[in-house]
């Protein structure tokens, strides 16, 4: 029986009208799946060779060919799939659309006739089905096309693709569970999937599939440890420990955030959807612990997760490094998954601060404003000429590239911003919730109400609701966050100070409710220092700022060369201006009076360093590297 407490609304009863998130939305629509059709038929000139789709019309016969890519390369296609399916829920495209029936098309033509889909298996090694789920991620690559058939279903009321992938459910569901093939997934992801596929087609052997890889986890034999040693892959570093896949203990006993971050937070936003659907008191403590463990030990000021480039794990509480840091930009878009399903089990703000963190910082900064460069990794300070060089930091680069051969983040993106409507409001049969402050509309069918938002934020913190009740005098409530990060605000209803309870971080005004009634959320948003707890060693002595919800970070664009040379004094005045970036209008710049530190030309000397007068000028972090390119810091020292 679902314990849900709210949920999501479905995103054909959300409009975007926004300032900020309609551009991105639009860049995403116009530009960035259009290019990364183009990329994925191998139609860009000097761009990484990606054969996705081609895979598929030889896996159908289609064509001829060897396969090529990462063993899970199916999921770029899934993935893109899924964003084109939301973007035709925020603007319906006929052309794009025809353009998805023929990939779904090749994608039917190219499963097998007892529903086993991956082309890797069925091009390149036929005999070698389901026989290594540790590392050629057949479940993972499932639970992506899953995703996008549930997507592109609900969007278009097309059930070609659904009728594919609950064909390839059912195989799974019949192989695998308790009595059956023993197994869990590499990577995870065909949890949450499993869950959607629930909900869409109310089948019992999906929950109960995705409740059984969840857990198998744990358990002795360990299936990781069993298939490395056989196959003798010792030299995959951290690879070879349980940890690294999160199958070191069951997830009920699970405390800590380990291995590789984007596996982790994929099964532990799985363990949320399962626990909201079975009230599973074990999961739902584990989901928080997890959560605690995350964001208060082990997350970045900027969202981002994931701090060594070994095994893109975690590695211990309070290892935050600036440089060496990994913090991929689908780690970032995993978290706004947890939070979101932690918010269906409680409406609480933490969860709601924390998706907002991620969608304006750690996951934002993965994509160039052209549309056409993507970050998989996000670091928090760049040092040119020093990356690429030193083995650690080879990873972290200074620019943008173009795609990749593990191309995961790129289309991770694209169906994050197009699905954007499905975080902001939450509803139940008593109220709604407003967790994100996006300007559009939203219609909530199950607590009668139709509410339309305006808001220019995050740059200003006005924000009005106007409420329509689906009848006179409806007797709801409306519950709208208070984000940690502000200290002032101020709640009217139809101009007057409003009446209502504040409880876990939201603000709820129960009334009856007339056409027309409109409520204004007035935060106050000021610079601020943030300064890191002192067992972060990276941080010491240094402060970062944040403005609302958003990050900043100075870069050589902006400050010259030799950013760790710059000083902020804790007394300097932080200034605001406003001015255009790219695609971004109105983007609010801070500005400090300085220092920069300069010393003698000797390696070492007696002489202590001389400052000279500096003025400081940051941007919001998911801007940099849209310049010129150039050394970045989010921490300056002080």
């Amino acid at each position: 029986m679902s314990v849900k407490v709210q949920q999501a609304l479905p995103l054909r009863n959300v409009t975007i009208n926004d300032g900020f998130w309609t551009k991105l939305q639009n860049l995403v629509i116009d530009v960035v799946i259009p290019f990364q059709n183009e990329i994925l038929e191998d139609r860009v000139p000097g761009a990484e060779k990606s054969h996705a789709i081609q895979n598929f019309r030889i896996a159908a016969g289609d064509a001829e060919g060897e396969f090529h890519g990462m063993v899970f390369q199916d999921s770029d296609v899934a993935k893109w799939l899924e964003a084109v399916a939301y973007a035709l829920s925020v603007r319906p495209d006929p052309e794009l659309e025809k353009k998805a029936d023929e990939v779904i098309d090749i994608i039917g033509r190219a499963q097998q006739p007892d529903g086993y889909l991956n082309t890797y298996f069925i091009v390149k090694e036929p005999d070698r089905k389901w026989q290594n789920l540790h590392e050629c991620h057949e479940l993972y690559c499932a639970g992506h096309m899953i995703e996008a058939a549930v997507a592109y279903y609900e969007a278009t009321g097309k059930d070609n693709l659904l009728n594919i992938m609950r064909k390839n459910a059912d195989l799974i569901c019949q192989r695998f569970g308790h009595g059956k093939t023993q197994g869990i997934p590499g990577h995870q992801e065909i949890e949450m999937a499993l869950m959607r596929l629930y909900h869409t087609t109310g089948e019992e052997s999906y929950k109960q599939t995705a409740q059984y890889f969840l857990d198998e986890r744990g358990k002795t034999p360990s299936y990781f440890a069993e298939e490395i040693k056989r196959r003798g892959w010792h030299h995959w570093g951290n690879k070879e420990h349980p940890e690294y896949g999160q199958n070191h203990l069951p997830v009920r006993e699970q405390t800590q955030a380990v291995g590789h971050a984007v596996r982790a937070v994929y099964m532990y936003a799985g363990m949320a959807a399962v626990a909201a659907e079975t009230n599973d008191a074990g999961l739902i403590k584990a989901c928080n612990t997890l959560w605690d463990n995350i964001v208060n030990k082990r997350m970045y000021i900027t969202g981002g997760i994931g701090s060594t480039v070994h095994g893109e794990a975690f590695t211990v509480d309070y290892d935050l490094p600036n440089d060496t840091i990994y913090a991929e930009t689908c780690a970032s878009i995993a978290m706004v998954f947890f939070a979101r399903y932690m918010l269906e089990l409680e409406p609480k703000g933490a969860y709601a601060d924390n998706m907002e963190l991620q969608l304006y910082n750690g996951a934002l900064s993965g994509m160039q404003l052209d549309g056409k460069r993507f970050f998989y990794v996000n670091p928090l300070e760049v040092v040119p000429g020093i990356a690429g060089v030193v083995p650690d930091q080879r990873h972290v680069k200074p620019t943008r590239p173009e795609w990749f051969f593990c191309a995961c983040c790129p289309p991770n993106v694209s169906r994050l911003i197009t699905s954007l409507g499905q975080y902001a409001w939450g509803e139940n049969d008593k109220g709604v919730y407003s967790h994100l402050y996006l300007g559009g509309s939203a219609n909530c069918e199950t607590a009668g109400m139709h509410i339309t938002c305006e808001s220019n934020y995050p740059w200003c913190g006005d924000i009005s609701y106007t409420i329509n009740p689906k009848t006179a005098g409806l007797e709801r409530f409306f519950a709208t966050r208070i984000p940690a990060w502000c200290s002032k605000w101020a709640l009217t209803i139809n101009g007057n100070p409003a009446q209502y309870e504040l409880k876990d971080g939201y603000a709820y005004i129960s009334r009856k409710w007339e056409a027309g009634d409109i409520v204004v959320l007035s935060l106050s948003i000021e610079p601020k220092r943030i300064y890191a707890n002192t067992r972060i060693r990276a941080n010491a002595g240094c402060v970062a700022l944040m403005r609302g919800p958003v990050v900043y970070c100075i870069e050589e664009t902006d400050n010259g060369h030799d950013l760790s040379a710059l000083r902020l004094p804790r007394e300097s005045a932080i200034t605001t201006t406003q001015k255009d970036i790219d695609a971004i209008s109105g983007v609010v710049v801070l500005e400090a009076e300085g220092a920069r530190v300069e010393s003698c030309e000797n390696l070492y000397s007696q002489a202590p360093p001389q400052c000279k007068p500096a003025t400081l000028r940051a941007v919001p972090y998911f801007l940099w590297g849209n310049r010129e390119s150039g050394g970045m810091r989010v921490w300056i020292r002080e």
